[in-house]
């Protein structure tokens, strides 16, 4: 089973509807019982930080999930759920994030273009990574978003008036900024290599 993560942040079913077309069994759930016995475990996400990690926290998830990166199962987080893993996120007044990652998140800046940098992007990879086998450099996916995390992890960006951490990795927790979910048969493959690697 592949728990997603239930924090009040919208997102949740599109994640699991991808998950499943990706060939997982995945479960919605605020458990944190069932998410320390999970397969893996996905953070999806929409929002600010602030809130979203000020949610992670009300709903005594903080530890939960720090206990199952630790463990090495696989982990991914999608949009916010990436931006939470880091040190601290600058939006609004800046928060104290999760620090799974070392590394703040920032505002993009990208004169000429508008911010959010909302759609398709494509695929520069830093490194090999078992989440992007079989996606070809250049592969387009789906972003939303205002901010990106300033990373040593990186195995992904994209261009927007700059280099975009596009995807982050530390032994087996992943993260990726864009939404994998809509983000067509690219997503679809990603999604699987997390199945695939939740399944072994």
């Amino acid at each position: 089973m592949i728990e997603v993560v239930d924090y009040d942040a919208g997102n949740l079913h599109s994640a699991a509807k991808g998950l499943a077309a990706g060939g997982g069994e995945p479960v919605v759930t605020s458990d944190p019982s069932v998410i320390a016995s999970a397969s893996a475990v996905v953070l999806p996400g929409v929002g600010a930080f602030c809130d979203c990690v000020g949610k992670i926290r009300e709903r005594r998830l903080e530890e939960p999930i720090r206990a199952f990166i630790t463990s090495g199962r696989p982990f991914l987080g999608i949009c916010i759920g990436l931006q939470v893993l880091f040190d601290r996120g600058l939006e609004g007044t800046g928060a104290p994030g999760l620090g799974i990652f070392p590394g703040e998140v920032v505002r993009i800046e990208a004169p000429g273009l508008k911010i959010p940098h909302m759609g398709w992007n494509s695929l520069r990879f830093a490194r090999a990574s078992r989440l992007f086998a079989g996606v070809p450099e250049g592969a387009y996916v789906y972003f939303v978003h205002s901010y990106h995390a300033v990373s040593s992890d990186v195995v992904a960006t994209c261009d927007y008036g700059q280099p975009i951490t596009a995807a982050v990795e530390r032994d087996r927790c992943y993260g990726v900024q864009f939404h994998p979910e809509k983000s067509s048969a690219v997503g679809l493959r990603i999604l699987r290599n997390f199945v695939e690697m939740a399944a072994a």
